[in-house]
C-alpha cells in the first residue's frame, strides 16, 4: 500500500498500456479502460477511466506484488508542476479523501497537462 503519510514519490517514463496491462487486467472492472501508463525500472502506474492503479513490484523475483488502486471520486484536489527549461521533471500531486496524498514525478517527455486534463474529467 502507499505509504500516504510520506508523499509517496514515483519517477515515471511513459510506457505502452500493452507493458503493463497484463498485470493489472485481473483488477479492472468490464468495460475499465487504460488510458496512460507510466512505469519505473520495476513499478508502474497505470490511469485508467475510473481510478489510478499504483503497482509496487517488491522481492528479488518480483513476482510479489503491491496494488494500490486509488478511484478518482475520492480525490479532493490536485496540483501540477510542469516541467522547465533546466528541470524537465513534472509532478503530479493527488489528495484523496481520508486517506492524504500522493506524488509522481514524471520525465519531461511526460504530457503532464493532458494528464491533469484527463483527472479533471474524471472528478469535476
Amino acid at each position: 500500500m502507499i505509504d500516504f503519510n510520506s508523499g509517496s514519490l514515483f519517477k515515471l517514463n511513459p510506457c505502452h498500456p500493452q507493458e503493463v496491462g497484463p498485470t493489472v487486467a485481473p483488477l479492472m472492472l468490464q468495460g475499465e479502460q487504460i488510458v496512460a501508463s507510466y512505469k519505473t525500472v520495476r513499478d508502474f502506474v497505470v490511469f485508467t477511466d475510473k481510478r489510478v492503479i499504483a503497482v509496487n513490484v517488491q522481492g528479488l523475483t518480483g513476482k510479489k506484488r503491491d496494488f494500490s488502486s486509488l478511484p478518482y471520486s475520492k480525490i479532493q484536489a490536485w496540483s501540477v508542476e510542469t516541467a522547465g527549461t533546466f528541470d524537465l521533471d513534472a509532478e503530479l500531486e493527488l489528495w484523496f479523501s481520508g486517506l492524504g496524498k500522493v506524488r509522481f514525478e514524471f520525465k519531461g517527455s511526460s504530457d503532464i497537462v493532458r494528464l491533469s486534463h484527463m483527472i479533471a474529467g474524471y472528478v469535476l
